[in-house]
């Protein structure tokens, strides 16, 4: 386990600017917390079982703050809170064994190339919306189920798995997003639990402390946007995050970039 005795500010307010940009990010919109937390920790050197450890232990902290902030703000569709969670743990907890000891990198670009395509439907759809329709989302436990695996295995794959298929489905955007966020808690609790229990703690970092300080303090200001940016607006923001993460995780995972 990491040597904190020695840490100083200036070792970890970096950690706490990414940490705060990207919980902003992921409370707004449902997406991008362990897309961007992942990848820093990657790019510095973490193996990536234990950079999605140190991301899911980070997200239990966070996505508690995020959570507790949309119900407050009335964000949560509690019929679909519990059609999500159920499976959500289950293929989260399923996608950390793999991770553990499989290397199950190799469907990533095809995954992100799916939700690329998925971002511009998205766009399609906030561009030509005229007034808001929408409708209670049908397929939910195998998305929840699916989500839930990617992004214990692939890091980051709940939001904009379940967020963007859920919007696609018609569901509103408000509460879509306030939903997997809330639901977001118990799968990083899960998830972390599996990861500590198959690599011990020796898999958290010092970008931890970081992200977790970061996160909490940005996940409150990240509900008020989420309800109070209209329809149009938050599904377009939704489409563009998809496609600018998605299309460079592709770049990544190829070695191109």
């Amino acid at each position: 386990m990491f040597d904190f005795s020695s840490v100083t500010l200036a070792d970890v307010a970096p950690f706490i600017a990414i940490g705060f940009a990207a919980q902003l990010i992921d409370g707004a919109l449902g997406m991008a917390f362990g897309v961007i937390s992942q990848t820093l920790l990657i790019s510095i050197g973490v193996p990536p079982a234990a950079a999605s450890a140190s991301v899911h232990l980070v997200e239990v902290f966070t996505t508690g703050a995020s959570g507790t902030s949309h119900i407050v703000h009335r964000n949560v569709d509690w019929g679909l809170f519990k059609r999500l969670v159920p499976f959500g743990v289950a293929g989260g907890v399923l996608g950390a064994y793999v991770l553990s000891n499989i290397d199950a990198s190799a469907a990533r670009p095809l995954v992100m190339a799916y939700l690329t395509l998925v971002g511009l439907f998205l766009l399609y759809k906030a561009i030509r919306m005229d007034k808001p329709r929408f409708e209670d989302p049908k397929t939910t436990r195998p998305l929840a189920l699916v989500g839930g695996f990617l992004d214990a295995a692939g890091g980051g794959g709940w939001g904009p798995v379940v967020t963007s298929n859920l919007l696609v489905q018609g569901g509103d955007p408000r509460k879509v997003v306030g939903t997997v966020n809330t639901a977001e808690f118990l799968l990083a609790l899960s998830v972390s639990i599996a990861f500590i229990a198959s690599l011990g703690l020796e898999a958290f970092t010092i970008a931890t402390v970081g992200l977790i300080a970061g996160g909490v303090v940005a996940a409150p200001f990240g509900a008020i946007l989420a309800k109070r940016l209209r329809p149009r607006l938050l599904l377009l923001a939704v489409a563009v995050v998809l496609i600018v993460t998605s299309l460079y995780s592709i770049v990544r995972a190829l070695s191109l970039f």
